[in-house]
């Protein structure tokens, strides 16, 4: 072995021993007659000794070659330090070093391996084995992996059974674009790598597996917006013979158990709502409700004036900021202008102050009276102190940008507390969502979504308003588990892929295995499942997923590190039946 102990356990109990020692160069004070240098390794920071009169001269004098991030390994005496460290674990002791071997010299780094860096992202994106050297990165990825043991010990212990899917797959619509595989034994056909395991687990509840769960990457070749990767990590779970308040009950208990394991938080009150409520009520269908900000409609008292602008939008509707009344005009333009970027993309604003003495102020005192601003507040209920922020237009989109409004707002007052977790379901999903271009319906999450059985016969008359058996969990303003319970019968499956455009040829080509399988005793099964990265991210109290995945992507979908996507060679192309044209 190259080390006795590592650099976080050696204390004031293991004076006078003999230990080894292995790690990288910290940092090193050279004060001439003596040297100090923190040895690194995962577990922590052990401060070396090398002194001129008690070492030997060659390591005394090897010592002042030592560079940032060289691996050491040492062997010596722990002592007792004179200036003790209480910020570390192993600050009351020290290392006399008698013996030392570079194992590796290291080139200066690039940026600072400390907590606090000065390397710009993109420089540690590049150099990336080095920034997982960091406190912040490295405690990150041991935080996920105790994130994701607890999750296998949960579901391990309620009798789910952890079972491999393929990664090498057919292409099926799922609703973003396949990376595309080609396969050199099968001229001019090719794999899909999986959007989800979604057919497998299926094909497993077919096959009897009961409850299966798997942590499993997935791939989409999709835009990237903020924050997402080409790949990402699911906990992905199914069941048979359930229904919805099942799975709802089983998740429910997984998200309890990792908020009382992870962060000794007990959470008790998992709300849940409608899509409707949530789109009609938050603006979008992942409300974060560790703070009110509930909207107010306001078409009833803000039409039917002299303010034209409100009387030609479809929607008028509000929020009622708490304890803003205070803000400056310029505070108040710079909010108009946010919502005016075309990242937001609202025409305008309307404001009114709701003052200490109960009167109101607003942009449009013009148009509406103290009695007209009273009943604007009492349905924001906006309190004295507070400002109503109003936006109007057309409906869904002026929904949307308020969304955004008060998001921002939240941020802003500091009522986004990321030590605080509000979870809650939102249910009743519309099943399909009509694309205004091509004219035809898709399925809002998959085509093996269950229709609410009550509201089958609408798929015939009024296809828009049948709800889906599904479900999204959401913690703090973020979905981070979606599912439903699925469609196990060759006829009903049919039905859907016809409401879906498909030809029956179509449907067969693409999910003839799956019709195949209803039609040998499928149970009645639904599943769900949670994205482990941004779970991950959300318990660790961070907005970003990057610094909890070892060798992300950028927003280019790159990998700076290892210089990924790249060319292949005219043989391997030539090998794969595969021509490269970039006209």
């Amino acid at each position: 072995m190259y080390r006795s102990h590592n650099c976080g356990e050696l204390n004031a109990s293991h004076i006078n021993q003999e230990v080894t020692l292995a790690g990288w160069v910290q940092k090193s004070r050279d004060k001439g007659f003596m040297n100090w240098v923190d040895l690194r390794d995962r577990y922590g920071i052990t401060q070396l000794l090398f002194d001129e009169s008690r070492s030997e001269k060659s390591v005394f004098e090897l010592a002042k070659t030592l560079g940032r991030e060289f691996v050491v390994q040492v062997k010596g005496t722990v002592i007792e330090r004179e200036a003790k460290n209480k910020n570390i674990a192993t600050g009351e002791i020290e290392i006399l070093v008698k013996e030392m071997t570079i194992l590796n010299a290291a080139l200066t780094p690039p940026f600072t391996i400390e907590d606090e860096t000065d390397g710009g992202e993109d420089i540690r994106m590049k150099y990336r084995y080095l920034d997982i050297r960091r406190n912040p990165v490295k405690n990150s990825l041991l935080f996920r992996h105790k994130v994701a043991q607890a999750v296998r010990n949960y579901l391990s212990d309620l009798d789910f059974c952890e079972v491999e899917t393929p990664y090498l797959i057919k292409s099926t619509p799922e609703g973003a674009r396949d990376f595309v595989v080609p396969s050199r034994m099968n001229e001019g056909q090719f794999y899909a790598l999986p959007q989800s395991p979604q057919t497998f687990k299926q094909l497993l509840m077919v096959g009897g597996m009961d409850k299966y769960f798997q942590i499993v990457k997935c791939f989409r070749d999709e835009d990237l917006r903020a924050d997402r990767q080409p790949e990402f990590t699911q906990i992905d779970c199914e069941m048979a013979f359930v229904e919805q308040e099942d799975i709802l009950n089983v998740f429910e208990g997984l998200t309890r158990h990792l908020l009382k394991e992870i962060k000794g938080i007990e959470v008790e009150k998992f709300p849940r709502i409608t899509y409707d409520y949530a789109m009609k009520t938050y603006g979008n269908d992942k409300p974060d409700i560790r703070f009110d900000m509930k909207f107010g409609e306001l078409n009833e008292v803000a039409q039917h004036k002299d303010f034209p602008v409100f009387n030609a939008a479809e929607l008028v509707v509000g929020i009622a900021a708490p304890n803003c009344a205070t803000y400056t005009r310029k505070e108040i333009d710079a909010l108009i202008d946010w919502v005016k970027r075309p990242q937001v993309g609202a025409s305008g604003m309307v404001y009114v102050k709701c003052e200490a003495d109960g009167t109101y102020k607003s942009s449009v005192d013009k148009f509406y009276d103290q009695e007209d601003l009273k009943k604007w507040a009492e349905i924001t209920s906006a309190k004295a102190g507070d400002m109503i922020f109003v936006l109007s237009g057309p409906a869904d989109k002026t929904r949307a940008q308020l969304s955004a409004l008060r998001m921002e707002l939240a941020t802003r007052l500091g009522l986004r507390n990321p030590a605080e977790f509000a979870p809650l379901w939102v249910v009743d999903f519309p099943l399909l969502e009509l694309d205004e271009e091509s004219g035809r319906w898709h399925a809002m999450h998959h085509p093996f979504t269950s229709p609410k059985p009550e509201d089958m016969e609408l798929l015939e008359t009024n296809p828009g308003k049948v709800r889906a058996n599904a479900y999204d969990m959401v913690l703090n303003g973020n979905e981070i588990g979606g599912g439903s319970i699925r469609i196990h019968d060759k006829a009903t499956q049919q039905l859907m892929f016809k409401y879906l455009g498909f030809t029956e040829e179509e449907a067969r080509n693409q999910f003839g295995f799956l019709m195949d399988a209803f039609q040998f005793g499928a149970p009645p099964h639904g599943g769900l499942a949670f994205g482990l990265d941004r779970l991950v991210a959300i318990l660790g109290g961070q907005e970003t997923i990057r610094d909890f995945i070892a060798f992300p992507k950028n927003n280019s979908g790159r990998d700076v590190m290892i210089d990924a996507p790249s060319v292949i060679d005219d043989l391997q192309l030539n090998e794969l039946h595969i021509k490269v044209d970039l006209k």
